[in-house]
């Protein structure tokens, strides 16, 4: 049921809807009243005359034209395209390519194939040393070539591509060597660019604009070829193949390895830095050795210390990013640091006075007005000069080495306590044994706990267990002297490992212990006991007769130190026994063998060895190690340390150090009666002795004949 105001409202509604009585086939307006008179013969006359006409043609508008009667409309029809005859035509055109197509490319001889490649590649190199020379010449002018040479890069000729891009790679490099300016560019404020300056200013603005902006290309594009192989990623082009990528990785990496060492000042070197620090765990052996040997180059040559700090942060990211799995060289580099003094006190003031200012108190009270300005002047110039000075300071150089030292003992310091099976381990505690002097002593006594803990535990390889050695007595001959700590431990372990050396594979240990043996009694020799001293000599010289010459001269020349430091030591070389008691050399403690009742008898021995060094240094130590008269060793083995003498002689090359005088042979012509009469001689008894033969055993020389025949 509808309500009364509905019903009403759709009443009125219904008279005044002409849309729904209008006749649809009428033409008539919607408003126009009805004529009640109409006829239907009227009203189909009304109706217009649909004939069949041509189509609308389309016009297509132009610009009118305007003459004395007025503006004159201008229109021209729109061509109708004839699609029938356009897909004859379409048709026709694929018939004649199709032909064109089928006709045969002429083939090339493999030889004019060599050729042709000959060709190309020589007009590509023409090309590339003009743009290198042009950039080269005029820096200034000719930056915008760069550009040009940069974009030879993307190379697309199948042939040629691999090499172009190489040798492209190779030049831009050098090119960015030559014109890198000895600073780093920084981009230009607002207000300077706003500001008008002279046109060699604003030359030389540009230049380092497009000089900055193309590097970082270039450097985006070698980064680019390294992710691609890296992810045996493939271009669209398909240019290059997988196989080549890899070449063309190992030229991008050298040229990153070159800008890392060249231009450690200049723009985006630790972007380099990022790039580079990665690719030394890289699984390939000889992109891996790159980037070792250009960071080592970076530390040797790095006397600020800003881009060592840069890369030891990266290694360490590195390093705790992977969980302790990379290779050992990585942290191997931190040996190659120049890094001799630090901060050991942040509060420690330095030699060197800093430069002070005037305050304005200080510039009121003693200075007039006119000198107030002059000061004013020369501080603002002073503060520039410093701003800009090349030489650091030692302030600003210790901070630096301060805070490289902390990141690397800090990696160390995680390896040791998180990751003691590591194969990091050996490289940790190298480097603890270089660096060890520089740590602070309130670190002291815990390292030597976990060193000691890390030798008894068992799980170290000996030249490992060395490095623990070594790095504990580097600790306290150090700032370690003012601490009341026993290293016993360490020298007992050292004493009871020595007879694990020999002349194989252990060899090259025994210039660690060398080390050990000079840091252990000649730097602590008011802390070392006569006992002591006793049995490592003993021992030692035992030693030398189971080792390589190299060895056994190091060993022997440590001897000698031991006999010119402590007092007393050529109670050896005397038989007589000293005090009660027998030597007991197979017990591992030195302090109780009782090795002042042995003799160095070993000595006679080593002085008819077949070296010839070792020979001099045996009979100098029989004589007692004189510093004077007739058994003085020679100056040039005198003043070498025992370490570089075991370098000296080695024997890595399998040759006789130093060499054996070769023996001239006699020439045959010099007596030649005596050479024919030996000949004759010598001819007499072969006759003699193969004729007795064939009278005593005929059928055997027989035998022997056709035996020897047939074979």
């Amino acid at each position: 049921m509808m309500d009364e105001d509905d019903l009403k409202l759709m009443e009125d509604l219904a008279q005044r809807a002409s849309f729904l009585t209008r006749d649809l086939s009428s033409n008539e307006p919607v408003h126009v009243k009805k004529r009640k008179h109409e006829s239907v013969i009227e009203k189909y006359e009304k109706v217009p005359r649909r004939l069949q006409t041509e189509p609308e043609k389309e016009l297509i508008h132009l610009l009118p034209i305007k003459d004395k009667s007025g503006i004159i409309p201008q229109a021209v029809e729109k061509p109708v395209l004839d699609v029938a005859h356009d897909e004859e035509e379409d048709e026709e055109d694929m018939e004649e390519a199709e032909d064109f197509n089928e006709e045969p490319l002429p083939v090339l001889t493999p030889e004019e194939m060599a050729a042709q490649r000959r060709q190309k590649l020589q007009e590509r190199k023409m090309h590339i040393a003009a743009l290198a020379s042009a950039i080269l010449s005029e820096p200034d002018s000719n930056i915008k070539k760069l550009k040009e040479l940069r974009a030879m890069l993307m190379e697309q000729d199948p042939n040629v591509a691999v090499i172009v891009r190489k040798l492209v790679m190779v030049s831009l490099m050098e090119i960015f060597k030559d014109i890198a300016p000895s600073y780093k560019i920084r981009p230009l404020t607002e207000a300077e660019k706003a500001t008008k300056v002279k046109k060699e200013t604003q030359k030389l603005r540009e230049f380092e604009e497009g000089l900055v902006s193309q590097y970082k290309f270039y450097l985006e594009n070698l980064e680019q070829t390294i992710k691609d192989w890296k992810q045996r990623k493939l271009k669209k082009s398909n240019v290059i193949s997988l196989k080549a990528y890899k070449g063309l990785a190992e030229v991008a990496v050298k040229c990153l390895c070159e800008l890392l060492v060249a231009l450690p000042h200049f723009n985006f070197h630790n972007n380099i830095i990022v790039l580079i620090v990665p690719l030394m765990n890289d699984p390939s052996k000889m992109i891996s050795e790159l980037c070792v040997e250009a960071v080592k180059k970076l530390f040797k040559q790095d006397k600020l210390g800003y881009a060592s700090l840069g890369v030891v942060k990266v290694i360490s990211g590195l390093v705790r990013g992977r969980n302790y799995d990379v290779r050992p060289e990585v942290l191997k580099v931190f040996l190659h640091l120049r890094i001799k003094e630090v901060e050991l006190q942040k509060d420690s003031e330095d030699i060197a006075p800093k430069k002070k200012f005037m305050t304005y108190k200080e510039k009121r009270k003693h200075l007039s007005r006119m000198q107030r300005k002059w000061r004013k002047a020369e501080e603002k110039l002073e503060r520039e000069l410093l701003e800009a000075e090349a030489s650091e300071s030692k302030e600003k150089k210790l901070k630096l080495h301060t805070e490289t030292l902390n990141i690397v003992f800090v990696t160390y310091f995680r390896i040791l306590k998180k990751a003691q099976k590591s194969p990091l381990l050996p490289a940790v505690l190298e480097g603890l044994a270089k660096f060890a002097h520089l740590i602070n002593v309130e670190f002291f006594d815990d390292l030597l706990m976990v060193l000691h803990s890390l030798i008894a535990s068992g799980d170290l390889s000996y030249r490992e267990s060395l490095h623990c050695v070594l790095s504990a007595f580097h600790i306290l001959s150090g700032q370690g002297d003012v601490l009341n700590i026993d290293p016993m431990k360490f020298y007992t372990h050292l004493y009871k490992t020595l007879f694990s050396l020999h002349a194989g594979g252990t060899n090259e240990d025994i210039g660690i212990v060398l080390q050990c043996l000079d840091v252990m009694f000649a730097k602590r020799r008011k802390q070392v006991s006569q006992q002591r001293a006793l049995a490592f000599l003993k021992r030692l010289s035992i030693l030398a007769l189971h080792v390589l010459p190299n060895s056994s001269v190091g060993i022997l020349a440590t001897n000698r130190i031991f006999m010119q430091t402590f007092p007393r030591m050529d109670l050896l070389l005397d038989n007589e026994s000293q005090g009660s008691g027998v030597y007991l050399p197979e017990l591992d403690e030195p302090e109780h063998c009782n090795a002042q009742n042995t003799a160095l008898w070993e000595l006679h021995l080593l002085q008819r060895h077949y070296h010839p060094t070792v020979q001099k240094f045996a009979s100098h130590l029989i004589a007692g190690a004189p510093t004077e008269g007739s058994g003085v060793l020679p100056l040039d083995l005198s003043q070498r340390s025992a370490t570089e003498l075991f370098e000296t002689y080695c024997m890595k090359g399998m040759t006789f150090n130093p060499p054996v005088a070769s023996v001239t042979p006699r020439r045959k012509d010099t007596f030649p009666q005596m050479d024919s009469f030996v000949d004759e001689e010598l001819n007499k008894q072969l006759q003699q002795h193969i004729t007795e033969t064939v009278a005593h055993k005929p059928l055997d020389f027989a035998k022997h004949l056709k035996e020897s025949s047939l074979a």
